[in-house]
């Protein structure tokens, strides 16, 4: 899990101390060292589920939770994981961005730091992180306000080895406005800018155009970052961006804005793991496997480097056991399988088609899959699925401007 190619920085006596120089004498400079890469976002207490499975060249992480700090040291000075890492302070889950207050971090302030964004600032660098991240409040529709108040903020830090954090509730990309503003705004910084989106669910599946729009902002927004998603990271990469982190937890998949509470359906009591469940691109849970197969013979057997063809997609049907840590593993060698296919493949044009091409596949096998299971519903794919579907560049032919091609 360590990756040499990336420096350890060293541990300094206190917050005071400047940070290690990046960019200089031959070494690479933080954004170069996560550029192109799909972090793991996980929390501190889940890292030993997701560390045997991590693909060190081309992925590394994103801690969160409240000692995430404090894990990302022992990470970095005491057991040596040289890879990229960052802390996500997340003050976004439990305080929303204000005119007066973008950065809502509450600490004690130090001797020599009393300044919030600073202090958080300093603390993450003491912890070795690849680069430090704002400690944002959440961003919510419409609030422009606050997005002002923190892109100055930023701004009159004037330091390029901040990422922005930017978590913005998903309506900000519902039409061409709002997501201009959004562009607008975030251009005025010249550093890296981690987006991060909020919203019930699937936040990319509540617009028509959410996914488009998305897209659009990634490649128009230089040093742009997607952080705390789901499939949208591959679909980020593939249109361009810096880097990006998929949520190894459906927690951290996306934001729920601070003072709701996270819906789910009422109906399904969770007695299993999330599994992801490779031919059809989307998480379920084990036990909705289980029963949908009901102990046939065709249940499709898992190859990824966790499973090892030694187990079905069924195995995964209760939460007892090694059977949660099991599952994790799994799914995150598969997005690490993707992830070494999506790398393999030229940027640009060549990786955009990839994309639709899997997520068209992918959309397809349900009614396949659905008949060899003799249950019309027995999957159902995920709005986003269909949006990326839907979202195909001009420049590919679709089977439907095939067809009206051949009608002209």
């Amino acid at each position: 899990m360590t990756d040499r190619s990336a420096p350890l920085p060293r541990p300094r006596s206190d917050l005071t101390e400047p940070p290690d120089a990046v960019g200089v004498q031959g070494r690479p400079d933080g954004l170069d060292i996560l550029r192109d890469r799909m972090l793991l976002q996980v929390s501190a207490a889940r890292l030993g589920y997701v560390k045997a499975q991590l693909d060190a060249g081309r992925s590394g992480l994103v801690l969160c939770g409240d000692d995430a700090v404090q894990k990302a040291r022992g990470l970095r000075f005491k057991e040596g994981y040289a890879g990229p890492l960052l802390v996500d302070p997340a003050v976004y889950q439990v305080s929303a961005a204000t005119e007066e207050s973008p950065f809502p971090y509450y600490v004690e302030p130090t001797l020599f730091l009393d300044d919030p964004l600073e202090l958080s600032l300093a603390e993450q660098r003491d912890a070795g992180v690849t680069l430090p991240m704002t400690p944002t409040g959440y961003i919510r529709a419409e609030d422009s306000d606050a997005l002002s108040a923190a892109v100055t903020r930023v701004r009159e830090l004037d330091d390029p080895t901040v990422i922005f954090a930017v978590p913005v509730d998903v309506s900000w990309l519902r039409d061409e406005e709002s997501t201009r503003q959004l562009t607008a705004y975030l251009r005025m910084v010249k550093g890296p800018k981690a987006i991060m989106l909020g919203g019930q669910m699937d936040p990319l599946g509540r617009y028509a155009k959410a996914v488009s729009h998305l897209k659009q902002l990634i490649e128009e927004l230089p040093h742009a970052a997607l952080l705390r998603t789901d499939l949208a990271a591959f679909g980020a990469l593939a249109a361009g961006a810096t880097f990006t982190a998929f949520g190894a937890s459906s927690t951290y998949r996306h934001i729920v804005a601070p003072g709701e509470k996270p819906q789910t359906n009422k109906k399904i009591i969770v007695r299993s793991p999330h599994v992801l469940f490779p031919d059809l691109m989307a998480f379920f849970l084990g036990e909705k496997i289980a029963k949908r197969y009901g102990g046939a013979d065709d249940v499709p057997v898992c190859y990824c480097a966790a499973c090892d063809g030694d187990l079905t997609l069924d195995a995964f049907s209760n939460n007892r056991g090694g059977l949660p840590a099991a599952a994790v593993a799994h799914n995150v060698a598969v997005l690490m399988e993707w992830l070494r296919t999506l790398k393999a493949t030229e940027p640009g044009r060549a990786r955009q088609k990839w994309w639709y091409d899997r997520c068209r596949t992918a959309l397809d096998q349900y009614a396949l899959i659905n008949a060899s299971v003799r249950h019309p519903r027995g999957f159902d794919p995920p709005e986003q699925l269909k949006r990326w579907a839907l979202a195909a560049p001009t420049w590919i032919s679709t089977p439907q401007t095939a067809d009206a091609d051949h009608k002209r």
